[in-house]
């Protein structure tokens, strides 16, 4: 998978979710921006020969973009066991070459120390709904136990809180750039058809 266009269009066949939550603000991540974040990371050298853990998979966006650029191992983290039903058939579909270990579990608490090299992809929750106020800051820390380099997507102007808490973890921001989410109207709150929202990804380095 030489380019990232014909990533994105290997990724469109990725089957987004059938019952979404919307405590757990699941949204298929787009795959035009999936492609691009994988591609980036893949250009720093943070996707070949490296354990990827995808935290808070979904149905496999991220993780199996991954698996399409020559990781070593693969692992998709979700504490909903339908996505991750729907995951393993969007496995067979992309038929990539290195196989994804699909593992049902809180992403915030990862039974999992990976060994080597490991990059964290995940577009966890922005914390948009009530109650659920700062949600991917969990998954940060997360990334920050396990891994070297991560990259995430977040609501935009996070900034200045995803450049704070790396640098209280010891890590930096080393690459940001914006994206546009496309969310469907598929939760009782939502008035329009569709809405296109801004977002920012971030890659840190943790060690």
């Amino acid at each position: 998978m030489s380019t990232k266009s014909g990533l994105a269009q290997r990724l469109a066949i990725v089957a987004g979710f059938e019952n979404p939550s919307a405590s757990l603000e699941q949204y298929r991540t787009p795959p035009e921006l999936a492609a691009h974040l994988v591609h980036t990371a893949d250009l720093q050298g943070d996707i070949e020969d490296r354990t990827v853990v995808d935290l808070g998979c979904g149905t496999g966006m991220l993780a199996l973009g991954a698996a399409l650029r020559g990781p070593t191992r693969v692992v998709g983290i979700d504490v909903d066991p339908a996505p991750l039903a729907t995951a393993t058939e969007n496995e067979r579909k992309v038929a990539s070459a290195s196989a994804v270990e699909w593992l049902r579990a809180e992403a915030t608490r990862v039974p999992l120390c990976p060994d080597g090299p490991t990059t964290v992809v995940m577009n966890p929750p922005f914390g948009a709904q009530a109650g659920n106020e700062h949600a991917d800051r969990a998954f940060l820390e997360t990334a920050a136990e396990i891994a070297d380099v991560s990259y995430s997507i977040h609501n935009e102007n996070s900034d200045e809180f995803v450049e704070a808490f790396a640098a209280d973890e010891g890590g930096e921001v080393t690459h940001a750039f914006r994206a546009t989410f496309e969310l469907p109207n598929q939760f009782d709150h939502h008035t329009e058809e569709s809405r296109t929202i801004d977002a920012e990804v971030f890659r840190v380095a943790w060690r």
